[in-house]
């Protein structure tokens, strides 16, 4: 039977970056409908805007890991 290959840390990092900006993505779909619709209370609204922020820190702070620092 043949295993299927392991992935290095590297590239585990790099489908878990895809999957979040995705997520982010779709975040943003969801509050411009929102806003669009008219129909979200604030709340709502609130709570979305600051799920995709602390996806987009999350993103950052994930590609700062990926992205080797560069003295020049």
């Amino acid at each position: 039977m043949n295993a299927p290959p392991e992935l290095n840390t590297e590239e585990v990092l790099c489908i878990r970056l895809e999957v979040m900006r995705r997520e982010h993505r779709d975040l943003d779909d969801a509050i411009h409908a929102l806003e669009i619709s008219g129909t979200a209370d604030q709340l709502t609204l609130r709570r979305l805007k600051k799920q995709k922020l602390a996806l987009k820190d999350q993103i950052a702070r994930l590609e700062d890991r990926l992205i080797p620092d560069i003295i020049a």
